[in-house]
């Protein structure tokens, strides 16, 4: 090989190392687990259309990506009524998505910073704010 094409090919190389490092995200990066959720939260919920607020409960564990639970309505009365739901869902870098194990009435999304993780969600298309903090063990 001439000297002209052994310096061609070396350039072709150095591009391609270095240009691979431009490229798109892998489906690791995108689906890497960065917080872990495991634990009791605490905190409210509060409706966006018609307006009401109950104090809510999480008690999630987490393996990996995965999250199972439930959320827990503390508050008691004509409106709402006590009792806990069944949920599960996943983390995926800061976010944690969660949904109702028995239908798929409720959704929520939520991102989470250290011990605090606000979003939103809707159950039976009525849409609410949540907001919590971990209880410290």
């Amino acid at each position: 090989m001439s000297p002209p094409m052994r310096v061609m090919w070396a350039f072709v190389s150095t591009a391609l190392v270095f240009g691979s490092g431009c490229a798109k995200q892998d489906w690791i990066d995108r689906t890497l687990v960065t917080v872990d959720v495991t634990g009791v939260w605490e905190g409210n919920q509060t409706g966006t259309g018609p307006s009401w607020a109950r104090d809510i409960v999480l008690v999630l564990q987490q393996q990996g990506a995965k999250v199972t639970g439930e959320i827990r309505n503390l508050s008691t009365g004509s409106a709402t009524s006590a009792g806990s739901t069944p949920i599960q869902g996943t983390v995926n870098g800061d976010t944690l998505s969660l949904r109702e194990v028995s239908g798929q009435t409720l959704r929520v999304v939520l991102q989470v910073n250290g011990d605090e993780m606000t979003g939103s969600g809707d159950r039976l298309n009525y849409g609410f704010q949540m907001s919590l903090r971990r209880r410290p063990q």
